[in-house]
């Protein structure tokens, strides 16, 4: 079991040039990945076809990871199959969390995708641990009554399938809402503050992605299933054949959605500085 360090005090905005200038200029996302075969696919696509200017590091490759929020409007953390809480195996993690909680103090949005809902969830005092089994597939979750009440999943279909891949849950932070579960593994997404959102699940995936998941997180599929490794593989196929357009108009809502926050967060912030320059 992983215990994440304490909670630090609220941070002051970084500077002068925390926010962009323009409220007209496209939007600026970090957008954190972990691992060559979980990029931000539809969230990414989404995004730039709304205009925003993604800014994709990879921390666990030694390149740098900004210490501060300045010149972004948003923060998006991917997936990977390192567990949260290996610090010793990949060392950029203390860094991410410490920016993790920068973006949130500073109220810009966050968009954490599996490991990166975890990370969240670590960067505010909670566990991350093995919870017993592997989630892979088009597994049913269902959105809770305060996931019906919130912002990105409103009018959605209370039960979802969306690609899951993780063998890996967490406790929620203090006063997050539970905004979808599912019997397996319950804390599938949540909303802390009204900016930072997590999901366990892969909202990112394309139609590839999710046909390749199996092969590429093989050895995950052996440990937990052995000889039947294989004969999860096909059902997964079968799932993706079954379910995956239903659950792409899902994710690109969500995500249109989360940039609709991102605008107007940008647009508050804009507000903000001409009230003090007046």
């Amino acid at each position: 079991m992983v215990v994440a360090r304490r909670t630090r005090r609220p941070f002051a905005p970084d500077s002068a040039t925390d926010n962009i200038e323009s409220a007209g200029s496209p939007p600026r996302l970090l957008v954190v990945q972990s691992c060559p075969v979980t990029p931000a696919g539809i969230v990414g696509a989404v995004a730039e076809a709304r205009g925003a200017v993604l800014t994709t590091v990879f921390p666990h490759r030694g390149e740098p990871l900004s210490r501060s929020t300045a010149g972004f409007d948003g923060l998006i953390i991917l997936g990977g199959p390192m567990h949260a809480g290996d610090d010793i195996h990949y060392p950029a993690f203390p860094a991410l969390l410490a920016l993790i909680r920068r973006f949130h103090a500073q109220g810009k949005p966050i968009f954490g995708i599996c490991l990166g809902a975890q990370l969240i969830a670590r960067a505010f005092g909670k566990s991350v641990y093995r919870f017993g089994g592997c989630e892979v597939g088009y597994l049913p979750v269902e959105i809770t009554a305060d996931g019906a009440d919130d912002p990105l999943l409103a009018g959605l279909a209370t039960e979802q399938r969306i690609m899951q891949m993780h063998e890996d849950s967490f406790d929620l932070p203090a006063r997050a809402v539970l905004l979808m579960r599912n019997d397996a593994c319950a804390n599938q997404a949540f909303r802390l503050g009204r900016t930072s959102y997590g999901f366990q699940f892969h909202l990112e995936v394309t139609e590839t992605d999710a046909r390749n998941f199996p092969r590429d997180c093989w050895p995950a599929l052996q440990r937990h299933f052995g000889a039947n490794a294989e004969a999860e593989e096909a059902r997964v196929i079968a799932e993706v054949e079954a379910h995956y357009r239903t659950g792409e108009h899902f994710c690109r809502t969500v995500t249109e959605r989360w940039l609709d926050l991102v605008a107007d967060c940008r647009a508050a912030a804009a507000e903000r500085r001409r009230a003090r320059a007046a």
